[in-house]
């Protein structure tokens, strides 16, 4: 066994069906009495009367996140704290929410608190996004680690199917990339492994019965173990990927993530045979590219990047920035390598051990 390095999360997590009561308390016992709710309008209007019944701790909602937290929304929303003069930040919703969240606490230092409502895992890590000048910069600063995060598993039945599915397959990258990170552990393998078993399980029953309790409560369960193998590691080539795609042509997060997904563990199938091992054997077949494919196919998921808007003309300059400042990862990158991945997914290619 390597030697390695692991801290454990400073978040306190309050998990279960109907623990969204306990928010006024838990609001309390953190000492938050001016707090700004970010939160889009349908999450608002979702948790209306638990935003009222908070009463006077708040003093403002931003309604406006924006996926890849766009600079000049997060200068806004930090302008509005501000004028307000909020002492903490109440985040609801899903990564836009929760990443808009983060960026207002990176500069004003605010503590923040999180409600997720998809199973997008930004809620557990210290690790913020902001977009500018079309490029999506990434950094870690434990003032944006959420002080509690109470996951609900009854406010993520009202996400659609599809939704759910691309949201579930975003955390499944989280616990992939962390299985061959090289600062992972044995601690967070276990935890990532156990992630892609909970969704793969899940996420099938979610898509055809919505309202079915237990798999949403497994679902939101494997985004938590999801979100805690995000956090305790550093991602690679798929996040990479992800970040320039996202950052310079604003594809749909979640279902970004789910195209990509299959080709970039392709692309590192050789050079991580041990993680390659537990993402197959936690979906439960022979192939780890090929089985996560299968399971997107499954949940009736887009498969290529030209389905959700990606322009075939914006290919080799995304190689040429993934390949100019990569992110460590097992197998090294160049840009032929990096374009044919970028060619595969934008077509919908299937991975295959042959190819």
């Amino acid at each position: 066994m390597r030697p390695f390095v692991y801290t454990a999360s400073a978040t306190r997590v309050i998990f279960g069906p109907g623990v969204i009561e306990r928010l006024p308390e838990e609001m309390d016992r953190l000492g938050f009495k001016r707090i700004l709710v970010v939160a889009a309008p349908s999450a608002v209007s979702q948790l209306r009367s638990t935003i009222l019944g908070l009463e006077d701790r708040v003093v403002g909602v931003f309604d406006r996140p924006v996926p890849h937290v766009p600079i000049s929304v997060a200068e806004e929303a930090r302008q509005l704290a501000q004028t307000l003069g909020a002492d903490s930040c109440l985040a609801i919703g899903g990564g836009s929410s929760i990443g808009l969240g983060k960026a207002i606490a990176l500069t004003s230092g605010l503590p923040l608190a999180a409600v997720p409502t998809t199973y997008a895992g930004s809620e557990m890590t210290s690790v913020y996004g902001i977009t500018d000048g079309g490029l999506k910069h990434t950094g870690r600063d434990p003032r944006v680690q959420p002080r509690t995060v109470l996951y609900d598993p009854m406010l993520t039945v009202s996400l659609s199917p599809a939704l759910s599915a691309s949201s579930g397959m975003n955390s499944i990258a989280h616990c992939v990339e962390a299985l061959y990170a090289q600062d992972g552990n044995p601690v967070v393998s276990l935890i990532a492994e156990e992630g892609i078993r909970a969704f793969a399980s899940a996420l099938p029953r979610v898509v055809t019965s919505p309202d079915d309790e237990n798999a949403r409560t497994l679902a939101l369960y494997g985004a938590w173990l999801a979100g805690s193998a995000l956090g305790s590691t550093t991602m690679a080539l798929h996040h990479k990927v992800c970040h320039v795609l996202g950052g310079s042509f604003n594809l749909p997060h979640a279902l970004m993530h789910s195209i990509v997904l299959p080709h970039a563990t392709k692309y590192n199938r050789d050079a991580a045979p041990e993680a390659m091992t537990r993402i197959a054997r936690a979906l439960d077949c022979g192939d780890a590219p090929t089985g996560l494919y299968m399971l997107a196919e499954r949940l009736r998921l887009p498969l290529s990047l030209a389905s959700i808007g990606m322009p075939e003309s914006g290919l080799e300059a995304a190689a040429r920035q993934i390949t100019s400042a990569p992110y460590p990862n097992p197998a090294a990158l160049t840009f032929s390598d990096v374009f044919a991945l970028l060619r595969a997914a934008f077509v919908g290619e299937a991975p295959t051990l042959d190819a």
